[in-house]
């Protein structure tokens, strides 16, 4: 019993480790950035092969992503609020 609940503690530790070093990588694989973006595999595909997210595929096959990239995905089209309008009207003038 004792060396089951070492076991799992040790798993998630694991699991811990992995996550803290995927979270300190620049470059991606697919798996890594579906995680990081949290969306399936199957649609980081679809918008990869539509263009709607920037990749790099140095070989032909496997598919890399700049995290700064996904950054950028991630924070396309913002909805502001109605202060931030307001500001940013006044700031015109």
């Amino acid at each position: 019993m004792k060396e089951l609940k070492i076991h799992d503690q040790l798993h998630e530790i694991e699991k811990s480790l992995e996550e803290l070093k995927s979270n300190t990588k620049e470059i991606l694989n697919l798996e890594e950035a579906s995680k990081y973006l949290g969306i399936s595999k199957s649609y980081l595909y679809k918008l990869t092969s539509g263009n709607k997210i920037t990749y790099y595929r140095p070989e032909g096959k496997l598919i890399y992503f700049r995290k700064e990239d996904l950054d950028k995905y991630l924070l396309r089209n913002p909805q502001y609020s109605q202060d931030d309008f307001v500001d940013n009207i006044e700031n015109l003038w």
